[in-house]
């Protein structure tokens, strides 16, 4: 049996708001530390708060991932193209996701940066929308292993949401 055939999505499973509060939550306390860390200068732009934020929810979800590495790698592995491949990089992911969160947060090499994230998440989201056109039915590994919400379109929206910001940083 294959893990497709494991993992078949449940009927009904993330139609919930509340499958997702986790995610909503740690969103929003992202932003409004963003705009907390941004308004510390003085004056709030796009691009501090950009990084306020991107860093703090970086930061976070590496955390998350770091709890509990192997249990990371075990559910990043289903759908990631790479991890798939070569199953190490579900253990070096975490770190490159902390390391981006730190460099947001440092305004080190802003514009490494920038290319290192929508390189990572814009092949990341090849991944989740393979998984998604399986039906695979699993937990997102973007919460690690501690909270369960679903992989679905709100995971690809994530994803895409991080590319988005980053190109308009590079863009600015």
């Amino acid at each position: 049996m294959s893990d497709s055939e494991i993992y078949v999505r449940q009927e009904g499973r993330g139609s919930s708001l509340s499958d997702y509060l986790p995610l909503f939550s740690l969103t929003t306390i992202s932003a409004l530390a963003g705009l907390a860390i941004s308004s510390g200068g003085g004056e709030i732009t796009m691009t501090t708060f950009m990084h306020g934020f991107m860093g703090v929810f970086l930061v976070i979800f590496a955390l998350l991932k770091i709890f509990n590495l192997k249990g990371f790698r075990r559910g990043f592995t289903m759908y990631d193209l790479l991890a798939r491949r070569v199953r190490n990089y579900a253990l070096v992911y975490p770190f490159i996701e902390l390391g981006l969160g730190l460099s947001y947060l440092a305004y080190f090499q802003p514009v490494a940066t920038y290319w290192v994230t929508i390189a990572v998440f814009a092949f990341g989201t090849l991944g989740v929308i393979s998984a998604l056109r399986r039906g695979l039915d699993i937990d997102c590994p973007c919460m690690g292993s501690i909270l369960s919400v679903p992989l679905s379109t709100v995971t690809l929206t994530e994803d895409l949401a991080m590319v988005a910001m980053a190109a308009m940083l590079l863009l600015n």
